[in-house]
């Protein structure tokens, strides 16, 4: 028996060269080991011979040498034997691979597709924590079980997903490591290595709540493609039992609670002849709801109900007017409502809502003395099969809208405004603004009243990067932060 040393359990290169090797010389798939590691060779097992310089050269077509790559990785521990033999019979048979009812080609494609699945839930599943290392710097390390030795192979993905972070993924077998500039594989770790929790978590379980969709909750579905192997190195698992227990009672808020949209052609062609009637005979505006101008926010928001300035109204469940109190100190302006602000009819209360709570928190400001609302009372959106996914509104929407932010303005009369995001703070200069030229300064808007740029909080949640996730959380923080210098008022009770 003629055996070869592979360095580690995916060893492709080094299965490659022996492989040739072997073929060179003639060694039979029955006659052929291979051992990994320290593994011990056979008792009676032989170095490979030197192949004879007149062998011909062997040759597969391409499909095999990417299929071979994988086969490697599976955790049969006949593999190499396995893809050796498949080797040694391309020779005699070019087409093997085409031979679909072949036992053997069944067995690699079944082996094949067990490993792309493996290497599919680790890009899924695999959830990094921020660690300080002993010189300040940011370190992100994740644990990972996977199932057949597919490391080497799916590594590459991070390190061009997070090319600017320095981070590690550990598993029992092998741990890479990436430092900004290179990949280098190491032994693997013990359990008790992996990371605790991090400053970032709450943040990823808070926006994982929000998106918890009850109505399309399907348990086995979900743990068919998330198997329970994995749920212990992931965080937002230990919500799981707490949102699938609820989802019944969740989902039946959700239908009491749904929008009735006006879904027949007819019914909207009948309410905008009315509109053209009344506009005919001189009793409405092109701004509804500005007959009467409101003495009250209260009043305000009820006009806001029938608004029909621009054509958002249509698609929208509802005028999503702000909330706070009358006399708030403070005005925060986002770009427009969202999918769950649409449905319950309030500012801020989806994932953006979220963060922004927490940077209030974070910062000490009382949410409860703040007035909040949006450049735009409707969600503007595409149906994208049974969701609605958000469209920024253009400047004749925001335009529409703008009589209303007035409005809220002027009966509030607030010292500060606190613009979230770049449409927000056009709608109240006039004109278009950069974050990055406006952001953190306290502007004049007059002589009683002062303006804040900063980013929406939504713009936190869309970054893919951790790292760049943390800072602007921080920078987020800290404007909130600017917001209570401004005004002690808000201080939240301690």
């Amino acid at each position: 028996m003629f055996t070869a040393a592979l360095s580690f359990p995916a060893d492709f290169d080094g299965w490659r060269a022996a492989a040739r090797r072997a073929l060179l010389s003639g060694v039979r798939p029955q006659d052929m080991a291979f051992t990994v590691g320290d593994e011990t060779p056979g008792l009676f097992a032989e170095p490979l011979p030197e192949p004879p310089s007149e062998a011909p050269q062997p040759s597969v077509p391409k499909s095999f040498m990417e299929l071979a790559a994988r086969l490697v990785c599976h955790a049969d521990a006949d593999r190499f034997t396995f893809a050796y033999k498949l080797l040694w019979r391309l020779q005699g048979q070019k087409s093997l691979l085409q031979v679909a009812s072949d036992t053997d080609v069944l067995r690699a494609a079944e082996m094949e597709k067990a490993v792309r699945r493996d290497a599919h839930k680790m890009k899924a599943f695999v959830r990094f924590r921020e660690v300080e290392t002993e010189d300040g710097a940011r370190h992100y390390v994740a644990w990972f079980e996977p199932f057949h030795h597919i490391v080497e192979r799916t590594a590459p993905f991070f390190m061009r997903r997070f090319p600017g972070m320095v981070w590690t993924i550990m598993t029992p077998e092998r741990t890479a490591h990436w430092d900004g500039a290179e990949l280098t594989f190491l032994p693997g770790a013990s359990k008790e290595m992996r990371p605790k929790d991090d400053d970032m978590e709450a943040l990823w379980l808070t926006y994982y709540a929000s998106i918890f969709n009850p109505a399309r909750l399907k348990v086995k579905a979900m743990q068919a493609e998330m198997p329970k192997k994995y749920w212990h190195n992931m965080p937002e698992t230990a919500l799981i039992g707490g949102l699938v227990a609820g989802a019944e009672a969740a989902s039946r808020r959700m239908l009491e609670t749904a929008p009735t949209l006006p879904s027949l052609r007819h019914v909207r062609q009948v309410e905008r002849g009315e509109e053209r009637v009344r506009a005919g005979s001189g009793t409405s505006e092109a701004f509804a709801g500005f007959n009467k101008r409101p003495e009250t926010i209260e009043e305000a928001r009820e006009q806001a109900r029938h608004c029909k300035a621009c054509d958002l109204w249509e698609p929208a469940t509802q005028t999503v007017f702000g909330k706070g109190p009358p006399d708030a100190p403070v005005i925060f302006v986002g770009e427009q409502p969202g999918d769950q602000e649409d449905i319950a009819g309030e500012p801020f209360i989806g994932p953006a809502g979220k963060v922004f709570d927490q940077a209030l928190a974070a910062a000490g400001v009382d949410r409860e003395r703040a007035y909040v609302t949006n450049s735009v009372k409707h969600f503007k959106f595409t149906p994208r099969g049974k969701r609605r996914i958000h469209m920024k509104p253009n400047i004749g929407e925001v335009r529409a809208c703008h009589g209303w932010l007035e409005i809220e303005r002027d009966l509030i009369r607030p010292k500060l405004l606190v613009a979230l995001g770049a449409t927000a703070a056009a709608a109240i200069l006039g004109k278009s603004v950069t974050i990055r030229d406006t952001r953190s300064k306290l502007i004049d808007l007059d002589e009683t009243t002062k303006l804040l740029v900063t980013v929406h909080p939504a713009y936190i949640l869309r970054l893919p990067d951790p790292e760049a996730q943390r800072r602007e959380t921080a920078a987020f923080n800290a404007d909130m932060g600017l917001v209570l210098d401004f005004l002690p008022e808000l201080k939240a009770a301690a």
